[in-house]
């Protein structure tokens, strides 16, 4: 059917097409865009002159990025920094990528990276790194299912061949059984390279699942996610064995830049971050002990194109302040579950690759998983300043001020 935007629009009006038929129909993803947008601008009798202004081909995004496009929302992208960090991956000055509508974000970390810098500098440690997938398998009986799991021990070099048989940078690393009644969940863990990884280890684990359900009769894969992998979801398995990164920061703050840029003492942040990061998490009963992660890293995951569902697993951690002997202040944040990627899914988008530029974490890198474990580092670097900040502005009662100056507009 040769037809144009307008024709396009009339046939979804009259209810002979669905909206996702469009692409296909019109032979062109950025034309069915636009007509799927005037479509939605006559049911609800508006204008999108906003969502209509961008620089993006959904060419190249449909069927990798989105589905049934109408344009975009924009998102302001702040910077803070620099922070000097010294990982083994990431060294030296970096600028951080901030999306958020949030006054005060940016203005908060980047005092929280001039502290630091001004002290020394953030010092990060990756101390696992392995993406998870879980599929649950039923069997007959308990006995069915110990002997399941006995199979896949004996045979995991098959099953490690028939995983990476579907990846070029995917290893298979290990597995953790768990048994409940005649239900038996297979948490596989691989090394991902620069990517995240979760779409890789699902295909991965779909061909191990196939694998088993032709070797084992008895064993009937009722799903390839049990919930034990633990995905978008808050989970003390995630909290304590990790997935993704699991990445710690610590830094020493000097006594006097604590007073000066801090506007507190050491004192007071250790005395505040025991009260509410601990006895005020424990009395919430929370995943993780922390004032804000999760600020920080939704605001780097929307600037570099990271899953920002992940963002749920990703902010769970602790933070860890003491007042040293000679009275500089001691600080550290342990993120477990930091899942990130610098290549695949949100990264290869246009205006999300130049952000990951600017930390010098674009693309891939040559051996596989460098560029994304100096990410991690810079991720959980910007973490620390954004927690020690925060702690700072309400141990001295000038959070509210910050809010009313950065969020509000208000001087004075």
């Amino acid at each position: 059917m040769d037809i144009d935007v307008e024709e396009a629009v009339k046939l979804l009006l009259n209810g002979e097409v669905k909206i996702h038929e469009l692409d296909d129909l019109l032979g062109d993803s950025n034309l069915a865009t636009e007509a799927r947008r005037k479509f939605i601008e006559k049911l609800v009798k508006a204008k999108f002159d906003n969502i209509s202004f961008y620089s993006l081909d959904f060419n190249k995004l449909v069927g990798r990025n989105i589905e049934n496009p109408i344009g975009v929302v924009q998102v302001p992208l702040g910077i803070a920094g620099p922070l000097k960090i010294h990982g083994e991956y990431a060294k030296g000055d970096f600028y951080i990528p901030l999306c958020t509508t949030e006054g005060a974000l940016v203005a908060s970390v980047n005092r929280g990276c001039r502290a630091i810098t001004l002290s020394g500098e953030a010092r990060p440690l990756i101390l696992r790194d392995y993406m998870t997938r879980a599929p649950l398998f039923k069997t007959p009986s308990i006995f069915h299912a110990r002997k399941l799991v006995d199979w896949v021990k004996a045979n995991f070099n098959r099953i490690v061949e028939t995983a990476e048989s579907t990846t070029r940078h995917g290893k298979l690393l290990d597995f953790s059984p768990y048994i409940v009644g005649n239900y038996v969940f297979l948490r596989f863990k691989f090394s991902t390279g620069d990517a995240m990884g979760m779409n890789m280890v699902t295909i991965a684990v779909d061909e191990v699942r196939k694998l088993i359900e032709r070797e084992v009769p008895y064993a009937n894969c009722l799903s390839l996610s049990g919930n034990l992998c633990v995905d978008k979801k808050p989970s003390a398995l995630n909290l304590i064995e990790g997935r993704g990164k699991t990445v710690v920061c610590e830094a020493i703050v000097k006594r006097r830049v604590v007073k000066d840029v801090l506007k507190t003492s050491p004192e007071n942040i250790v005395k505040l971050n025991w009260g509410k990061n601990y006895v005020g998490s424990a009395l919430a009963g929370s995943l993780g002990f922390n004032a804000h992660f999760a600020n920080i890293i939704a605001a780097i995951f929307l600037a570099t194109g990271q899953d920002l569902a992940q963002v749920v697993e990703s902010s769970m951690g602790f933070t860890v302040a003491e007042v040293l002997e000679n009275g500089d202040l001691y600080i550290s944040v342990t993120l477990p579950s930091l899942e990130v990627g610098t290549v695949g899914g949100g990264t290869r988008l246009p205006a999300q690759s130049e952000a990951l530029s600017i930390i010098g974490c674009k693309g891939g890198s040559t051996p596989p998983g460098l560029k994304v474990k100096k990410f991690a580092e810079v991720v959980a670097s910007a973490v620390l300043a954004g927690e020690l900040s925060l702690l700072a502005a309400l141990a001295s009662h000038r959070l509210a001020n910050a809010h009313k100056r950065f969020g509000r507009g208000i001087k004075s």
